[in-house]
Parts: C-alpha cells; structure tokens; sequence
C-alpha cells in the first residue's frame, strides 16, 4: 500500500457467482468475495490519500477461463448468453472500457462499488 501514488485507482476483480450459486465452485467464489470486501476495506482504508477502489464482476466472457469453455463450446455458449438480458456472452473488449473508465479522471467519485459488468446475466 506504501508504494501506490496518492490519488491513484485501485480496481480488482471478482465474478457474478457471489450473488448467485453454481455447483463446483464454492471455494473459488468465496475467494472472490473476500476480494469484493477487500475492495470495500481498500476505498475506506485509501480515501484519505485520494485513492480509489472497486471491484469489476465480468459475467461469462470468451477467454480461456476454464480452459476456454465459453469460448471454445458453442452449446455452453449458448447456454450462457441465454442467461443474459443482451442476448451473448461477453468479450474482452466488453470489459476493458469499464476498467479505463475507472481508472480515469472523469470516475474519481466512484470508490467502494462492485460493479457487474454481464450484459445481464442472471437477473
């Protein structure tokens, strides 16, 4: 913490499956939730140096997370972009502009917030 600059952005990372469950990965979403509560302990714990922190939750994106499964298997694709509001899974690029966001100037209000970023899913 000593090393980042004052008035910079924190922005960690977690998944949609700490408000919802899905068999298999209890470990790995309690991870991430201790990541979301981090987060909020980071934004209190930084915000007299003018430092900010969130949490992005990407929903399903084609990465190579599980190997690749929601890139690589039309029919867990499909699966997957039925959940959403939009209609598809996501992709990198869905992502990156909420973290640029973020990290710029115009967000420097923003601090303590999970933010999904699904196109929907599971609502």
């Amino acid at each position: 913490m000593p090393l980042l600059a004052d008035g910079g952005r924190i922005v960690n990372f977690s998944l949609g499956l700490t408000r919802v469950s899905a068999a298999g990965f209890s470990a790995y979403s309690a991870a991430m939730g201790a990541v979301e509560f981090l987060t909020l302990y980071m934004a209190k714990e930084l915000a007299e140096r003018g430092i900010t922190a969130d949490t992005v939750a990407p929903g399903a994106i084609e990465t190579d997370f599980l190997g690749g499964a929601v890139r690589d298997m039309p029919d867990l694709n499909k699966q997957f972009a039925g959940m959403t509001a939009l209609g598809r899974v996501g992709v990198p690029d869905d992502i990156g502009p909420m973290v640029a966001s973020l990290l710029g100037p115009d967000n420097r209000w923003i601090t303590a917030q999970r933010i999904e970023v699904s196109g929907g899913q599971v609502i």
